[in-house]
């Protein structure tokens, strides 16, 4: 329906617009207060070039088409899954703090693995409706979670759990929308589960993020600084907030706010009301997402639909529990809000599937049905 695309557009055009203006004042207040030798204006300008290669990319993939993009997935994927062996390589991928996520293009970077969120969402779903009616359906489920699981490591090795964890628990979610016997994915999901534990507790920033969560007051001045802070922000805008532009905690006490913390921002400056807002306006996205998946009946555009609304939603669900306190640091940004070139188009990529698959909704409904005499049907009858 027109009203279903009208909302999804609105969306995401008033996150992407909200988004810019805390960017500005996030950023803009930095480069002040430290006196760097940036324009005022640079990452809004490089949000903005960002968003115009989002828009030609989702441009293009609308017209596409979702069943396209479904049969040429396991290409997609081969071609991911290269990319992220690329940011792993020493010379060819950049490493920023520790992680090895991203490959630079002049003075723009890509990170691979957030389209890889969608792609192996569309890689699953094609793949496991071509053997739903062969035989040995548990060996070939078991042939395609290998195949997940390539791409999935190679994140993880950057590393890259809030992402992991993301990818993990929307393949579960889709294993629930698309009854799949628990007994296939239950004990290879506790294998993996074991694995990555046991992996993760390795990791020194791991420990340090989780003992930091439990107690930010121990680290005060490091893994702790940004977590204390943005509660100090959102806290501290109460009801209506401090009005636009008006943030103290962007003033360097909350370094990169535009980043993982933006929602900080929002809520100092704008208040309860503000952050009500934004949880509004994906709550409306969860609604009018899953409203497509539920009245699509190509069974591979209901599963597509269902999972890029949830892994939209989940991650602004975890990015707004990080700076709120009630989760642990995750490195997971705000879909359409937050600073972030290849997230904003890989966000974009997966709204513009969503509206492929709304829009073949809407032409399957207004095709005209006919009976085996070839005479055709009242509208009552039709899809």
């Amino acid at each position: 329906m027109i009203i279903t695309r009208f909302t999804l557009l609105f969306i995401v055009w008033t996150l992407f617009f909200a988004g810019i203006i805390a960017i500005f004042s996030a950023s803009s207040a930095e480069i002040l207060d430290l006196e760097l030798d940036h324009s005022l204006y640079s990452s809004v300008m490089k949000q903005a070039i960002y968003s115009l290669a989002a828009l030609i990319t989702g441009i293009t993939v609308y017209r596409v088409g979702y069943k396209t993009i479904l049969q040429i997935s396991p290409f997609l994927l081969f071609i991911f899954t290269l990319l992220l062996l690329g940011t792993l390589i020493p010379g060819i991928g950049r490493e920023v703090n520790g992680s090895r996520r991203w490959l630079p293009l002049g003075p723009f970077s890509f990170q691979p693995s957030e389209p890889v969120k969608y792609i192996l969402l569309a890689f699953f779903i094609h793949e496991y409706g071509k053997i739903i009616e062969k035989k040995d359906l548990f060996i070939n489920f078991l042939k395609i979670g290998g195949k997940c699981l390539v791409p999935i490591c190679l994140i993880l090795v950057e590393p890259n759990n809030g992402t992991v964890a993301v990818i993990g628990i929307s393949l579960i979610v889709l294993c629930f929308i698309m009854k799949i016997p628990v007994a296939y994915w239950g004990a290879p999901l506790a294998i993996c589960l074991v694995i990555g534990i046991a992996f993760a507790s390795q990791l020194p920033y791991v420990s340090a993020r989780i003992k930091v969560y439990l107690n930010p007051e121990l680290d005060i001045r490091g893994k702790g600084h940004q977590p204390y802070q943005a509660k100090i922000a959102a806290g501290s805008g109460g009801l209506t907030g401090k009005g636009p532009g008006k943030s103290l905690q962007k003033l360097s006490y909350l370094p990169e706010a535009q980043n993982d913390y933006i929602a900080a921002i929002i809520a100092e400056e704008y208040g309860f009301i503000g952050i009500f807002t934004l949880i509004f306006l994906y709550a409306l996205l969860a609604l009018t997402g899953m409203s497509v998946a539920i009245g699509t009946p190509d069974p591979g555009g209901c599963y597509l639909a269902a999972g890029i609304t949830f892994i939209i939603t989940f991650q602004a669900f975890l990015n707004m529990g990080v700076v709120s306190g009630l989760l642990p640091s995750t490195g997971l940004n705000l879909p359409f809000v937050s600073q972030g070139g290849t997230s904003l188009i890989a966000n974009t990529i997966g709204m513009a599937l969503l509206l492929s698959i709304e829009s073949c909704r809407v032409l399957i409904k207004t095709l005209p049905a006919f009976n085996k005499d070839g005479i055709e049907l009242s509208s009552v009858n039709r899809l």
